[in-house]
């Protein structure tokens, strides 16, 4: 989608379909809308009130525009209460509107969604997300698609002192946009195709495209290092690991280096302790850490942010075989801890520990972060509409959450218990990679990896409950989400003080 600012009035747009937001609690039409429905001779406001149109954020009424404007169609799209208003409601009334837009047919769109107290950047930014991730389809592999679809979208701005600061939204929103469509598609691609060596492979294409610093370390480069956690896991598979370092250095001096960790996973078969039929069906997505990692790195040359970032993803398989690691094994990662292997299927745990210990020890960063599918037990207790954060820095904490809640991406703060350490003890190890107790699963898995970080700040960021989802979504189809790539952003932003 070409995405544009328009500055000209709303009733001279050139468009298929022209897209004016309003509120459900506006008592009369705004000034912009009055407007389009004088010169349509009331037959907005007909419509409006024939379908009982509530400005309930999602809800799209339209009315052909029989040439009165110079857009074919024109469409309201609601924004929700004005208490509750901003960014994510202008999302979401860009995302359901220019859906609405393609399946009527049109091609060309310009949206005008003054939401109230909503900034005309932020404004601009939310609609290029809304409409870019709305819009969003995965059909590589469909020998039928859908002749449908929306080619351009023009943010409408006629007040010109806000049309430099809408026009750097735009660009911002596509950046973020597309960096969480390429998330998207790694996610959705079948692991037949994203193996280790094939995320390797598009990292060195994101590093030569924004001339960023990329290394690969192979699986007896990881041995050298001492990583036997992460070894340990590839062990099983024909697919050779691949160890992957971003690097992101801004020009000039960097106000803090961060890393940032993504769970790469390129299939889960739960190894020895293998999953069953259903449980593994779905097991592509489990590299979706690494995918957010990867849209991230695409997006930060293109923003120029004062922020050093590393980024780390420790691809494998985990799969059953000859050579597979067992149940009672016993490894020893990175930092020297020695692990014994409780079960094969928390193998997640294990390469996010080394890639810990290796940031620790060799970036040596300021934060660290990483996104992971890593429990079952997320699920349970967020269910499938929230990531759950764990950190061991109340700053780095309120950070995330408040750019998670910027992005639009709920995500929820739950205890790093200590109590629970308890159950990870083994006889004859340092730790076992799981717990001799029920219960606090995700607790556990963070409490895991805690060990890993050499007391830096991080922030552990769950997301298996929200990373696919098997529905349609406000902000997209069923599929990959891209989770976190815009929590990502939206947090590196407000530390270079962009946001």
């Amino acid at each position: 989608m070409k995405l544009s600012l328009d500055t000209s009035g709303l009733t001279e747009v050139r468009a298929d379909a022209l897209i004016v937001g309003r509120h459900s609690d506006d008592a009369k039409l705004t000034p912009a809308l009055a407007a389009v429905d004088r010169k349509l001779g009331g037959r907005l406001s007909k419509v409006m009130a024939a379908e009982k149109f509530e400005g309930k954020i999602g809800q799209v009424s339209h009315v052909h525009a029989d040439g009165r404007v110079r857009a074919s169609r024109v469409l309201v799209a609601g924004l929700g209460p004005k208490k509750d208003s901003g960014a994510e409601a202008v999302r979401r009334a860009a995302s359901a509107a220019a859906r609405r837009a393609r399946d009527l047919g049109a091609r060309s769109a310009a949206a005008y969604l003054a939401a109230d107290g909503v900034s005309a950047r932020a404004r601009a930014q939310a609609t290029a997300e809304g409409a870019v991730l709305g819009t969003y389809r995965f059909d590589k592999y469909l020998k039928e698609k859908s002749p449908k679809s929306l080619d351009s979208l023009a943010v409408s701005e006629p007040e010109r002192r806000s049309q430099a600061a809408a026009e750097a939204g735009v660009r911002a929103g596509e950046i973020w946009a597309l960096a969480t469509c390429l998330a998207r598609d790694l996610v959705n691609e079948p692991a037949n195709v994203v193996t280790p060596a094939y995320l390797a492979r598009r990292a060195q294409e994101i590093a030569r495209a924004g001339r960023l610093g990329v290394k690969v370390l192979e699986r007896a480069d990881c041995a050298r290092l001492g990583m036997g956690a992460y070894v340990g896991v590839a062990q099983g598979s024909h697919e050779p690991p691949k160890f992957i370092h971003l690097t992101y250095k801004p020009k000039g001096r960097a106000r803090k280096r961060v890393v940032v960790i993504g769970k790469g996973i390129t299939f889960d078969s739960g190894g020895l302790d293998l999953k069953t039929a259903d449980g593994m069906y779905r097991m592509k997505d489990d590299m979706s850490g690494a995918a957010a990692v990867l849209g991230l790195f695409q997006a930060l040359p293109k923003l120029a942010l004062p922020v050093e970032v590393h980024g780390l993803i420790a691809a494998t398989e985990n799969m059953p075989s000859g050579t597979a690691q067992r149940p009672g094994d016993v490894v020893r990662a990175m930092n020297g801890l020695t692990i014994e292997i409780g079960n094969t299927d928390a193998e997640g745990r294990l390469t996010l520990a080394d890639a810990l210990a290796y940031a620790a020890k060799e970036i040596k960063p300021d934060e660290m972060l990483d996104l992971a599918t890593l429990t079952g037990a997320i699920v349970i207790a967020l269910g499938m509409g929230l990531s759950g954060v764990f950190a061991t820095d109340d700053g780095l904490a309120d950070r995330v959450l408040g750019a998670a809640e910027a992005a639009g991406e709920k995500m929820w703060r739950l205890p790093l218990h200590d109590e629970y350490k308890e159950g990870l003890k083994s006889d004859i190890a340092d730790l076992n990679n799981v717990s001799s107790q029920r219960g606090g699963g995700a607790i556990v898995a963070s409490l895991f990896m805690r060990d890993f970080t050499d007391g830096r700040p991080w922030a552990h960021l769950d997301i298996a409950g929200t990373a696919f989802t098997e529905r349609e979504l406000p902000l997209g189809p069923k599929g990959g989400t891209g989770v976190g790539v815009r929590t990502l952003l939206a947090y590196l932003s407000a530390l270079a003080g962009k946001r």
